[in-house]
């Protein structure tokens, strides 16, 4: 299999194959064609040499819904296509029925209901089939995105990341109904570089690099030896020492509570440092980071910035303040819509610096390319230039901007939510590195794998019940382990 773009080699002879009732968990770093791979399979690209068999039979795609006629169902890291604001999980979950025809001319909504009730059963993953699906977490759009596609009956399911945004217990019923649909004989690609994935699901592991197989393991699957196929080079997994705190507190946090009723907690975060909050989904990583950015309300406690009472009625003043957040879903919370002004690498970085760098309302784009090529240089982005529209981008790369954005101006402070969601280890390396070499920003970082806060962190907390406790301290090393 080949693709080209330009002078670029996307897939430069592929070849793969996969088996009934495998799971092939697919491993590359940022360019190493994964993406143009998922997106020939699905039909959204076609190939320009080779050829693909599905069932012993001749397979070539016309389009994603062609695909899925076929029986190969993809579900996407990012779920904005899955549904919107508006409609209920319900509806959404029976779209690909009301498409092809295959529904009755008249429902009623007691029978969607019924319908959409029966097919999470199916999958076994709990989600309110009345609620808005425009008003659901990152987690549960990715459930309802992967019952669909289970609905769907597909003979080759392609899942992109899809524990990103998951916590442990709704991971392991993924696992679960995976292993269901093994059982049945379905064929399931599944692209990930979380460790614990591979260990629990993956029959085996295939490491693309330059668009070629690089290396193909069986389990158990030797980690470090494929992230060293992956990247070239081995990647020490080891935690960062620690280096010692700044005497120069930016955060202070004093008697917070998230809500009501949780216990109150102090944090404190020093310039040139990297602080780490790891817990499960709905602990209260998420509600913090928004609170300091002015997003949502803190029900008690108070917060100096830089030695002064600090308490954002919104995401300008926070900025006005030397804050940047880059949320846990960078396609809903930092990058523009696909063929937008604007949703371009120098675009996305300038966006929310535009009233400082042009006070009188004149865009000048040559200083946002300039911007945006120091960007590309200091973290190594992997794009054709600070034009190139966001989407073309991968996930990494994508990040690696929404972390330039930041970077662009001084910060006082950077709130990063699950930073490394659906980022390979080698952009994962490139961005913590830019982190720590940041000798003058106060960083914090929340995160719901614990190996990412090792990685990154000079310091941890574990957060439990929108309590927030050193890692060290009543026993909430445990959540680390």
């Amino acid at each position: 299999m080949k693709k080209h773009f330009a002078a670029t080699r996307a897939l430069d002879g592929l070849v793969l194959d996969i088996a009934n009732g495998e799971v092939l968990a697919l491993m590359g770093a940022n360019g190493a064609g994964k993406s143009t791979l998922v997106n020939i399979l699905s039909g959204a690209l076609q190939a320009d040499a080779g050829t693909l068999e599905l069932a012993g039979q001749a397979y070539a795609p016309a389009s994603p819904r062609d695909a899925a006629r076929h029986g190969v169902v993809t579900v996407h890291q990012s779920t904005d296509r899955v549904g919107a604001a508006g409609q209920r999980v319900a509806d959404v979950l029976l779209l690909d029925r009301f498409a092809s025809g295959d529904g009755a001319l008249f429902v009623s909504r007691r029978s969607i209901r019924k319908q959409a009730l029966d097919v999470l059963a199916h999958t076994g993953f709990a989600l309110d089939v009345d609620a808005d699906f425009g008003d659901l977490g990152a987690a549960d759009r990715q459930l309802v995105a992967i019952a669909r596609a289970v609905a769907a009956q597909a003979k080759v399911l392609i899942l992109d990341e899809p524990t990103a945004s998951l916590s442990q217990a709704e991971a392991e019923r993924l696992f679960a109904v995976l292993r269901d649909l093994k059982t049945r004989g379905i064929a399931i690609l599944y692209i990930s570089h979380r460790m614990a994935d591979l260990q629990a699901i993956a029959d085996r592991v295939v490491v693309l690099r330059g668009g070629v197989v690089a290396a193909d393991f069986v389990r158990p699957v030797p980690f470090d030896a494929a992230v060293e196929a992956m990247i070239g080079r081995p990647l020490a997994s080891a935690r960062v020492a620690a280096r010692p705190m700044a005497d120069r507190v930016v955060l202070d946090l004093r008697g917070v509570r998230l809500l009501a009723h949780s216990p109150a907690f102090d944090l404190q975060v020093c310039r040139g440092e990297v602080v780490a909050i790891t817990g499960h989904l709905g602990a209260g990583k998420s509600r913090l980071l928004r609170a300091l950015f002015g997003l949502e309300s803190l029900a008690a406690g108070s917060v100096e910035l830089q030695g002064q009472p600090y308490a954002p009625r919104g995401p300008q003043e926070a900025i006005a303040s030397g804050v940047g957040l880059a949320g846990e879903d960078r396609h809903r919370s930092s990058l523009l819509p696909a063929g937008w002004p604007g949703a371009t690498v120098a675009g996305t970085i300038a966006l929310p610096h535009l009233h400082r760098w042009f006070p009188r309302g004149w865009l000048r784009p040559s200083v946002e390319r300039k911007v945006a090529q120091s960007a590309i240089t200091r973290l190594g982005i992997r794009t054709r230039g600070p034009d190139a529209p966001m989407e073309t981008l991968s996930g990494g790369n994508q990040q690696k901007v929404v972390l330039a954005r930041w970077q662009s101006e001084p910060q006082h402070l950077m709130l990063l939510d699950e930073p490394f969601q659906g980022v390979d280890v080698g952009a994962r390396a490139d961005i913590i590195a830019a982190l720590r070499a940041d000798t003058q920003t106060a960083t914090l970082i929340a995160t719901s794998d614990p190996e990412e806060a090792l990685e990154v962190a000079d310091r941890i907390y574990v957060i439990q019940h929108h309590d927030l406790q050193p890692a060290s301290e009543h026993g909430s090393a445990a959540v680390l382990v």
